[in-house]
């Protein structure tokens, strides 16, 4: 059976970015993308995007916005694909899917989102709609509330975590200031972190500022290949498992601490690669909250529930650690642009197994993980990933 690979990739800085639009993010990545993987336009066969939009722009119909940065594109077919936070993994799954299945060979998968240029109220409400609106709408503060709600939750089933979190956005910091491509470069430290102050104020208790990821604009492209045209190119970066599971949308129907969707996807593709946790180099999570990622470490098995800050604590995920999660400071530090964020994480994942991160690299390492929600844990993407040349 043919399996995609991914042989070339380009990244934006995220932040405030000059550019205006998605048409403009995206082509400042897709033409640097093909040509890392040693490829022309005329070699894709398969353009698949992922942009959330839902109101950050009036433009629509973004897959043929690629074409619109590189005319050469003009007749690939290409898609667009939306699944809340993690659009970029779904547009990269589709891809796969499309190459795996015999369609193509080549497919270039591009990832974006252009958020600052909107008023910092209407960004709230567009992200909300990442939630069960019907039950869910009045939560203040936009998806920083709910997860403030899930924050909440979690402290009174297993006591107050506050400090554990502060120790969670410190790393993510400290590590994104090896990061080029981060928004905030900037190691603001425990004690900042940890403490509520007129620059570090309450977002939606018990979640402080420097416990929510950045509203940011960037994009980031990855090329695939199958792997018998794979082995002839420079870079290929192999899939040892990939899955895919969801879970019920609205938080009522469901217990919001347990990620349920998130343990099924890592269960079931490190089952897939027949690894277990202790195989892997290091893992690029999807931090959107801090309370997100200690979260994530119960779902992944690093811990218990209820006890992730014991894995805090013993410093198993910092970057010197046992399992460095987020060297690239992850969306807390890099910025969080809801399309580009799911390509983003690969194509860390990617520049580290290529021994080509520069001062986020992390030695030598051979196997990395890669985890990718949308929603509060609903859509559920874990990729683990090898380096095949």
């Amino acid at each position: 059976m043919r399996k995609a690979q991914i042989v070339g990739w380009a990244h934006s800085p995220f932040g405030k970015s000059p550019l205006e639009d998605t048409e403009q993010l995206m082509a400042s990545v897709a033409a640097p993308a093909i040509e890392h993987a040693g490829l022309g336009p005329e070699d894709v066969d398969g353009i698949f995007v992922g942009v959330m939009n839902n109101g950050f722009s009036k433009q629509d119909f973004q897959g043929a916005l690629v074409a619109m940065g590189n005319e050469a594109l003009g007749y690939v077919p290409a898609v667009r694909l939306e699944n809340a936070c993690a659009t970029g993994s779904a547009a990269l799954y589709s891809a796969m899917d499309f190459i795996e299945s015999g369609r193509g060979r080549i497919a270039l998968v591009v990832g974006a989102e252009k958020m600052t240029a909107t008023p910092t109220a209407e960004v709230g409400d567009i992200l909300l709609c990442a939630s069960y609106r019907k039950e869910e709408a009045d939560v203040q503060g936009g998806f920083a509330g709910l997860f403030g709600r899930i924050a909440q939750a979690y402290f009174q089933r297993y006591g107050d975590r506050s400090e554990e979190l502060a120790m969670i956005a410190a790393k993510n910091h400290a590590n994104g200031m090896a990061n080029p491509y981060a928004h905030m470069r900037k190691d603001f430290g425990f004690d900042f972190c940890n403490t509520v102050s007129d620059k570090n104020p309450y977002v939606a208790a018990p979640l402080r500022r420097t416990d929510c990821s950045l509203v940011s604009d960037g994009a980031a492209a990855i090329v695939l290949a199958d792997d018998e045209t794979a082995a002839t190119l420079r870079q290929a970066i192999a899939f040892r498992a990939r899955r895919q599971s969801n879970d019920i949308m609205a938080l009522s129907r469901r217990d919001p601490l347990a990620f349920e969707g998130a343990r099924r996807a890592w269960a079931g593709a490190l089952s897939d690669a027949a690894l277990t946790l202790d195989d892997l180099s290091f893992v690029e999570t999807h931090d959107c909250f801090t309370i997100a990622e200690m979260i994530e470490y119960e779902a992944m098995g690093l811990a218990a529930p209820g006890e992730g800050y014991k894995v805090v604590r013993d410093g198993i995920t910092r970057k010197e650690g046992r399992l460095p999660v987020n060297p690239s400071g992850g969306l807390k530090s890099k910025g969080h642009p809801i399309g580009a964020t799911g390509v983003s994480m690969h194509v860390m994942a990617a520049m580290q197994l290529m021994g080509e991160a520069g001062d986020m690299q992390i030695g030598s390492p051979s196997l990395a993980g890669v985890f990718n929600m949308g929603g509060a844990a609903v859509a559920n993407y874990v990729s683990i990933l090898e380096r095949a040349k």
